[in-house]
């Protein structure tokens, strides 16, 4: 009987750790199983793309039962497991709870943001995590300067042209960069905003953006926001957030009806759910091969899981990035692999080989093995860093049309956020649904 490999979750260490068994296990030996809440993976460095009109949503996604030829894919969520009888519990797209029983377990079911209490931030903030929220915020934006050319008086024109970011590490900086990008470029078909002008405020709790890369690279993109008009907050955080206004730590009171929250991640709920040892900061417990702690078949990789960086001393964990998992579910498909009986358990050795933050059209910053670029060049080495990336022959096409595209023509203004949202039969609709059920900024 064939050996039964369950992967919970699509995303990068997911996906690879499924690629690299289908390479490496004989093709009748193991039958692997691929558990996710969606069909595909989302490569989340090309997310800001989406949000600001760069790329096409879909072309920023890899389908799974396209990518992966021997891998069974279940669509539903993990909601728990018994690892003392090996199975995990998957509930399914129409509602049942089902149960999944392995020999080999792998746990890379990721992130959510990291919320703090902040009175109003549920209701009122938006996250930049997954293609639904980048496409929120692109259709955010469009609504917010379609509202704002209607309005005489200035001052309240102002606060649906001011816009809030909480969080300048990775996510925060590219997303801001990005979309205010695109802002600058779709003001100028609307004749009041233009005249006004546009507000964008980045916050940050620590003393310094990104502190992900080196001082001078952050300093560099500092300094290419602010020549922007972007205003830079340090040390400062999100007091309280309304539908109209965010009260920031040092005092101000922004009129906003727009306010980003990307102040980190945290290991996904469902690891409290599995059984399985955590440590203090809600990750799973593994040592350096990513096994988990007292669990010979059960391994943990990606945000969900401690895996000790090889980088840094005293167990400290492995960072939240896309590079770390691509890694760790290639070494921990070997390392099942070796244990099924092909070759031999090993470490996870990987360490950063760089680091790109794109700010927009033009402008990046790099750190690529200790050289250090900015500007154009650092724009284009990402740009082709991700190209390499992107799994897939036909998907490299598509992101290779979309930015020449966008180029030569440059970028959509249509607000699509009707789209998911049908109108009812015999409702008048002109191509949209009727204003009552269309999504909206709060008014």
């Amino acid at each position: 009987m064939a050996w039964h490999v369950v992967i919970a979750g699509g995303g990068f260490g997911g996906f690879y750790a499924a690629r690299t068994l289908e390479r490496v296990l004989p093709r009748q030996s193991t039958r692997v199983t691929l558990v996710s809440d969606v069909n595909f993976m989302l490569y989340t460095p090309l997310l800001p793309g989406a949000a600001a009109g760069t790329l096409e949503p879909r072309h920023v996604v890899v389908p799974l039962r396209e990518a992966l030829d021997r891998t069974d894919l279940r669509i539903g969520a993990l909601v728990g497991a018994d690892p003392d009888r090996n199975v995990v519990r998957v509930q399914t797209l129409d509602g049942r709870v089902e149960e999944l029983s392995y020999d080999q377990l792998i746990v890379a079911i990721g992130s959510v943001s990291r919320t703090m209490p902040v009175p109003g931030l549920e209701e009122h903030g938006l996250g930049f995590k997954s293609l639904p929220d980048a496409i929120e915020l692109r259709n955010r934006l469009l609504r917010t300067l379609e509202v704002a050319e209607t309005l005489e008086d200035p001052a309240e024109r102002q606060a649906w042209l001011s816009y809030v970011y909480v969080g300048a590490g990775y996510a925060g900086l590219e997303g801001l960069a990005e979309l205010q990008d695109f802002a600058a470029d779709a003001i100028e078909r609307y004749p009041r905003c233009r005249t006004q002008g546009m507000r964008w405020i980045l916050v940050e709790a620590t003393d310094r953006v990104m502190p992900e890369i080196s001082p001078e690279l952050a300093e560099f993109a500092v300094r290419e926001l602010r020549s922007r008009g972007i205003e830079i907050r340090t040390e400062t955080t999100l007091e309280e957030l309304t539908e109209t206004t965010a009260r920031l730590s040092d005092g101000e009171v922004v009129p906003t009806r727009t306010c980003v929250w990307t102040a980190g991640v945290r290991p996904h709920p469902a690891v409290e759910q599995l059984g399985l040892p955590l440590n203090d900061g809600g990750r799973i417990r593994v040592d350096q091969t990513m096994r988990v702690d007292g669990r010979k078949n059960v391994w943990a990789i990606g945000d969900a899981a401690g895996v000790p960086d090889p980088a840094k001393k005293d167990g400290v964990p492995s960072p939240p990035t896309a590079q770390h998992a691509i890694r760790q579910g290639r070494r921990v498909a070997r390392n099942v692999a070796a244990v099924l009986g092909s070759g031999r358990v090993r470490p996870f050795t990987y360490k950063t080989k760089g680091v790109f933050v794109d700010m927009g059209q033009g402008e990046a910053v790099a750190d690529t093995i200790g050289i250090k670029w900015r500007g154009r060049p650092a724009w284009l080495l990402a740009r082709s860093y991700h190209l390499a990336m992107m799994p897939g022959v036909r998907r490299k096409l598509r992101l290779l049309v979309d930015w020449n595209v966008q180029l030569m023509f440059g970028r959509d203004l249509s607000e699509l956020g009707q789209l998911g949202h049908p109108a009812r039969l015999e409702q008048p609709t002109a191509g949209g649904t009727p204003a009552e059920d269309r999504p909206r900024v709060a008014d």
